[in-house]
């Protein structure tokens, strides 16, 4: 390959390829990628006279190695590129986004042993499956990416995907399952499952891009592998993940996730509730909506982060949501809000489910 600026379309390329095709009747080079030049936030070309330059040095010193990696691979570098102050504090922030969600996402399975507790792909949470279906997607267009030298859509799908895919969702709802099930429950070894396969094919696609912070997660994953991110290959067989029947069954129970979240947001203003978990919501729908909440009933608190979820049937196509107050009483380890309170003993105060959850005695409720 041969790398440089685009000035040296008339310079160094064109004057080897001619030297090249003279002696060898070859071409030098089998891929030429050019570049643009640095310039400030302005558009305006880098000079001491003008007080805008912003050396890679300084960079490194304020900001460190991975950031200036990360600004690097957020730009389209086949135009001019713009660096200053502003653009590294969004790269900072995108950078923060990405560490954080790998220290949750390694925080998650830290008692997972894959050669012990790994599920199966037909037993894991729809749930589960349907984020993994989301990952192979992006693995696959991750790698096609980088044969295309296009790293600016391999940050953005990255970024896209921890903030959308995991953070405002699925590291979101399998909270309850993580922190109060019991720890062998299949429902938490699923969601374990997916963050571990998740972050060890994370670590992979980033280590190009940020190889210092894909080293240190590697050495935090669980389970053997190689000394290095660095001497792995990118994820291989994650179209066994993919399942698009799944994945449009549970884009449409987003959809209603997010009219849920409407409705919750403006039951909040109202002071009608807290938290969503003091939250009782009515869902009415017909038709394959209809069949579809039902279908996946037991989903649905889950998916709405409420106590409760009711499922009615609507007069009209429309998808109406309520909100109401939950009834019963907050479990203190679960914060639900729930009607099967034990009465008496040392759980005293759970609801049944935590009691199970902590190998206790299930006595009766109140």
């Amino acid at each position: 390959m041969y790398l440089e600026g685009s000035d040296q379309h008339r310079g160094w390329f064109q004057s080897s390829l001619l030297v090249g095709v003279g002696t060898r009747d070859r071409a030098p080079f089998r891929t030429v990628l050019t570049h643009g030049f640095v310039v400030d936030e302005h558009g305006r070309k880098m000079s001491k006279s003008l007080g805008n330059v912003l050396a890679p040095q300084q960079v490194l010193k304020d900001s460190g190695a991975e950031v200036l990696r990360l600004w690097v691979s957020m730009v389209d570098y086949r135009d001019e590129v713009r660096l200053g102050k502003a653009v590294l504090t969004r790269t900072i922030e995108a950078y923060r986004k990405i560490r954080n969600t790998f220290r949750y996402l390694l925080s998650t399975i830290a008692d997972f042993d894959p050669a012990r507790h790994h599920v199966d792909r037909d037993r894991l949470e729809e749930v589960d499956r349907f984020v993994l279906s989301r990952y192979a997607t992006l693995a696959a267009g991750i790698r096609q990416a980088y044969d295309a030298y296009d790293f600016q859509a391999v940050f953005h799908a990255i970024n896209e995907f921890m903030t959308v895919d995991l953070s405002a969702f699925h590291l979101d709802v399998s909270k309850d399952r993580l922190y109060t099930f019991g720890a062998d429950a299949p429902e938490r070894r699923s969601t374990q499952t997916a963050h571990y396969v998740m972050a060890d094919g994370l670590a992979r696609l980033i280590a190009p891009i940020l190889s210092i912070t894909a080293d240190e997660i590697w050495r935090h994953l669980p389970g053997s592998r190689e000394a290095s991110v660095h001497l792995a290959l990118f994820p291989a067989g994650t179209e066994v993940w993919l399942d698009e029947v799944l994945a449009a069954r549970w884009e449409r129970l987003l959809d209603v996730r997010s009219a849920v979240n409407v409705a919750l947001e403006d039951a909040r203003q109202r002071k009608e509730i807290g938290t969503a978990l003091q939250a009782r919501v009515s869902v009415s729908a017909s038709g394959d909506l209809l069949s579809l909440l039902e279908r996946h009933a037991a989903d649905l608190p889950m998916l709405f982060m409420t106590s409760a979820v009711d499922i009615e049937r609507a007069a009209s196509g429309e998808l109406a949501v309520a909100v109401t107050r939950a009834d019963g009483e907050k479990c203190p380890r679960c914060w639900r809000y729930v009607t099967d309170i034990v009465a008496d003993g040392d759980m005293a105060g759970l609801c049944r489910r935590c009691v199970s959850a902590v190998g206790g005695v299930v006595v009766p409720a109140r």
